[in-house]
């Protein structure tokens, strides 16, 4: 039997009835689609897409700014409380400390060995002994073939650069000062050179930067870290001159005063 087919109307007068133009079967279906349609579809579904993609980075980029920077505080915290218990709480040597130091001055990796103060960045960190990804991960850290803090040679230091820790290296100029902090001694430092170089020129980490056969006859510190931010292809580098040291039991130096 063939469907039944009614006719909508509606009234204009009492013996006036007007059919609508089209009749409507109790079997039709949906409407098909028009390519129109598809291609709007498609377009809402790409956009979609899109904006669900960047959530997902904005919060990835959150989290790389402000998500590591609270997880490497919480690990410099327990660092700096490592180096209170090694050196004595007074910072006078005649106080014993708490912890255990590493025998024959010798600190293993991953050891809290100093302090690193850039007045200019308003930033501080707990530096470790070793530069492997494993050492470096929460902290900066002390190539050990280089010179110690204070000595003859180069104290050679390499961190990430990432918004807790290297991030603003790149704003040192020329004058700026660095403070290391050891057990017994305040060493500050004056930046001289701010350059970029190649992965490859590991002569910046030299007792006498850039030329490894000399020796040396002046105390330097040299920071290292990637270049550009969010990449790795060149390192920047920043090399300062030992300026003056003071006894850490006579308090700040002048460079943290302010």
């Amino acid at each position: 039997m063939p469907p039944t087919t009614y006719y909508a109307s509606r009234r204009i007068g009492d013996d006036d009835p007007e059919p609508v133009s089209a009749p409507v079967s109790e079997t039709a279906g949906p409407p098909a689609r028009t390519r129109g349609d598809v291609v709007r579809t498609g377009v809402r579904t790409l956009g979609e897409l899109l904006i669900t993609a960047g959530l997902v980075l904005l919060l990835f980029a959150a989290y790389e700014i402000w998500g590591k920077a609270v997880i490497v505080q919480q690990h410099q915290n327990d660092l700096d409380k490592q180096l209170a218990q090694i050196w004595g709480d007074s910072g006078d040597p005649s106080h014993g400390p708490t912890t255990a130091a590493p025998s024959a001055g010798k600190a293993p990796p991953g050891w809290a060995i100093a302090r690193l103060y850039i007045p200019k960045l308003k930033k501080h960190w707990v530096v470790v002994e070793g530069v492997s990804l494993a050492d470096i991960k929460w902290a900066p850290g002390h190539y050990p073939k280089s010179a110690k803090p204070g000595e003859l040679g180069n104290f050679a230091v390499a961190g990430h650069r990432s918004p807790a820790i290297f991030w603003d290296l790149d704003k040192m100029n020329v004058g700026d000062e660095i403070v290391v902090e050891t057990q017994t001694t305040f060493y500050t430092y004056r930046v001289t050179t701010r350059k970029i170089v190649k992965p490859t020129d590991v002569n910046v980490v030299a007792p006498v930067p850039g030329h490894p056969n000399e020796k040396p006859d002046t105390a330097m510190l040299t920071i290292t870290t990637c270049d550009p931010k969010w990449d790795n292809y060149h390192r920047l580098i920043v090399h300062a001159v030992l300026k003056g040291s003071s006894p850490r039991k006579d308090g700040l130096p002048e460079a943290l005063r302010s």
